[in-house]
């Protein structure tokens, strides 16, 4: 089943508030998609999910070495797949990650779209024209995620 919801955040302090909700509701084995314009905020985003779920390390964008492992309340993985590119079709072996016992955000994730799991949570960000607003949309594909996508919302207070 897949849910989605759409608002916006209107500055940092506000997609720093949505990335503890969200990470308040996550387990091992969570997997995350991040989409979006360039400069929409998707590694700020990792950076804050990752600070709430107390990675004390500095996140930073793993563009060259695709992805980072971090220690927090989980192991956190951060995968940068842009540099990928739309033809890559070798198996990276990101289903130790999807699977394993962290939580696993994947910026680009389409171009990997093969080897992603069938069950996420994926978040577009979008400029808005307006400095600092972002819209942001959180789709979800899975039983578990429709709850994680509830409890969400029940935290950030929005209304369907």
């Amino acid at each position: 089943m897949t849910s989605s919801y759409t608002w916006t955040i209107h500055n940092l302090q506000e997609l720093n508030r949505f990335a503890e909700s969200l990470a308040s509701v996550l387990f091992p084995g969570d997997v995350i998609l991040l989409e979006g314009d360039l400069g929409a905020g998707k590694t700020t985003f990792t950076q804050h999910l990752a600070r709430a779920l107390e990675v004390k390390k500095n996140v930073t964008s793993p563009t060259f070495t695709i992805v980072k492992e971090y220690e927090g309340i989980y192991p956190f993985y951060h995968m940068d797949v842009y540099r990928l590119g739309e033809e890559s079709d070798e198996d990276l072996g990101f289903d130790e990650y999807f699977f394993g016992k962290g939580i696993t955000v994947v910026e680009w994730a389409h171009l990997i779209e093969e080897q992603l799991p069938d069950q996420f949570i994926q978040i577009n960000l979008f400029h808005t024209g307006k400095e600092r607003q972002r819209k942001l949309q959180l789709t979800v594909n899975g039983d578990r995620y429709d709850r994680v996508l509830e409890k969400v919302k029940m935290i950030e207070n929005i209304s369907n």
